[in-house]
């Protein structure tokens, strides 16, 4: 199978030339596009999750020798979440040569997070069945670059810390609830409310529910810093 010249060029920007390059062809292609000749990425993005969790698990423990399981844990799902997939697939421009149906094109799915930290974790399983798992964790480390290095000590995320607020003052978790939703369906826009059983509340919007209860949690966490509690 010969690539085509944009899938070369492609290759170069992860440092990685294919010896089957129909793996390549298959960690980029979307399900909206596959068919019962033409298989998807999902079955490579599985593959590619695990992969990617042993690379970043080794690379936490190799930089901190003495740290606990209880910090490395969110330091670990920092690095390996959708969130950051996504963000390394937009720094190869990943989304340039995904294969997708036409809906997902119309919808704008070269520019979808899901997509992209989906396609990301094919590339890697990809990359780990064409040559082995030191190649796969060489170019993880390469693309992730200085991301482990600065990670911060204490990565726990905005939910788990406001719960761990409320819960050292007493208090019963935080309650999360979605006051609106609009936009299409493909591109939805969520408002989430946090309130604390003290009664403080903070609103947020983000593209999915979960991205709107982090930051709405962080916002509630800005205003307590601030007010001094």
């Amino acid at each position: 199978m010969r690539l085509s010249a944009e899938l070369k060029a492609f290759e170069g920007r992860i440092g990685h030339t294919f010896g089957r390059p129909e793996l390549l062809v298959r960690a980029l292609t979307h399900s909206s596009v596959s068919s019962p000749t033409r298989q998807d990425n999902q079955r490579l993005e599985f593959l590619g999750d695990r992969v990617l969790g042993l690379v970043m698990a080794e690379a936490l423990l190799a930089r901190d020798k003495s740290a606990s399981e209880g910090k490395l844990a969110p330091q670990f799902n920092t690095l390996v979440r959708k969130e950051a997939c996504a963000d390394v697939a937009r720094q190869i421009d990943l989304g340039a040569v995904l294969r997708l149906g036409r809906s997902e094109m119309m919808s704008g799915g070269r520019r979808k997070q899901a997509l992209l930290g989906d396609a990301m974790e094919a590339l890697i399983a990809a990359v780990y069945l064409d040559a082995g798992f030191e190649t796969a964790r060489d170019m993880v480390l390469r693309l992730w670059g200085n991301r482990v290095d600065t990670v911060k000590a204490d990565a726990r995320d905005a939910k788990t810390s406001l719960q761990e607020w409320a819960q050292a003052r007493g208090q019963q978790p935080p309650t999360y609830s979605e006051k609106h939703r609009s936009g299409p369906d493909h591109a939805p826009v969520f408002t989430v409310s946090v309130t604390l059983q003290s009664g403080e509340q903070a609103e947020a919007t983000a593209s999915s529910k979960r991205q709107a209860e982090q930051a709405a949690a962080q916002e509630l966490l800005s205003q307590i810093t601030a007010n001094g509690k």
